[in-house]
């Protein structure tokens, strides 16, 4: 097995981030717009993903608090029920996470919308969603190499982290709000 260096490393990923970003940019913009304008007719924002997945849309929770918006992670013990004219914001790659698609489907009954992010817009959770987010990367079940030479879902879950920044970016935008209108919102207590 050949050597691989850190520097190596970062171009594998670097590379694989700009064919991922390259791919989004020129699919469908549709699902995107919409994607922002149920974050902008939300009255509050759920967010909810299993590992990786979840750890990146807790970095997501975080920008769009900044923006001013009432967002919630689901688990945390100060999480309120979802009602009706929420949003709750999921991430599965496979769309198939047993956890994820059954709180996308209670959210669904109580009458708030899901956004999904995934890598298939064909699966229990798109059926459940108001719009799915199609992030072209391997699940953490494929190990083939094909979709990324990145270990089990590693690809996908970077893409959620960086579409995180995008959304939120564009609500930023179209907010017209200031960095220093953002910045009494964010912690101090660090």
């Amino acid at each position: 097995m050949a050597t691989t260096t850190t520097a190596d490393a970062l171009g594998l990923i670097g590379d694989e981030l700009q064919d991922l970003i390259a791919t989004v940019r020129d699919a469908d913009q549709a699902p995107f717009e919409r994607a922002l304008d149920l974050f902008a007719d939300a009255e509050r924002v759920f967010v909810h993903g299993a590992g990786r997945s979840g750890l990146a849309l807790r970095m997501t929770a975080m920008r769009l608090m900044h923006l001013g918006l009432d967002v919630h992670v689901v688990g945390e013990v100060t999480t309120p029920a979802i009602q009706r004219g929420d949003l709750l914001l999921v991430a599965s790659g496979s769309g198939t996470t047993g956890s994820i698609v059954q709180a996308a489907r209670t959210a669904s009954e109580v009458g708030a919308r899901v956004l999904a992010v995934s890598t298939t817009d064909d699966s229990p959770l798109s059926e459940v969603a108001a719009a799915t987010l199609v992030l072209p990367a391997a699940t953490k079940t494929d190990r083939s190499g094909t979709a990324s030479a990145q270990y089990a879902g590693s690809l996908f879950e970077q893409g959620v982290a960086l579409l995180g920044d995008a959304l939120f970016h564009a609500l930023w935008q179209r907010s017209g709000h200031s960095a220093d209108d953002l910045w009494p919102r964010h912690a101090n207590l660090e």
